[in-house]
């Protein structure tokens, strides 16, 4: 038989209610490292216009990164969350 409507997508993850704005920013801050990290690694490993590519992709986490710490700055939160 088949169904008038399909199933609506399940959530593989949430993100927890009632965690406060000073740890979400500092996971969002640890995560962005993380994958600023990842990607220059990979980066140096690379050559050419694939090397040129993952730079990019890195430059956009460190744009993230920049957000996320003016977020954390104006969230009235006096230490940053990521090293610089």
């Amino acid at each position: 038989m088949i169904k008038p409507a399909p199933n609506s997508p399940t959530r593989l993850f949430t993100v927890a209610d009632g965690i406060n704005t000073e740890d979400l920013l500092v996971n969002l801050s640890e995560t962005l490292a993380s994958a600023n990290a990842l990607s220059c690694d990979l980066a140096f490993d690379l050559e050419g216009s694939k090397r040129e590519e993952l730079l990019g992709v890195a430059q956009l986490i460190e744009l993230a990164q920049l957000l996320a710490d003016r977020l954390y700055l104006g969230a009235g939160i006096t230490s940053a969350a990521s090293g610089g």
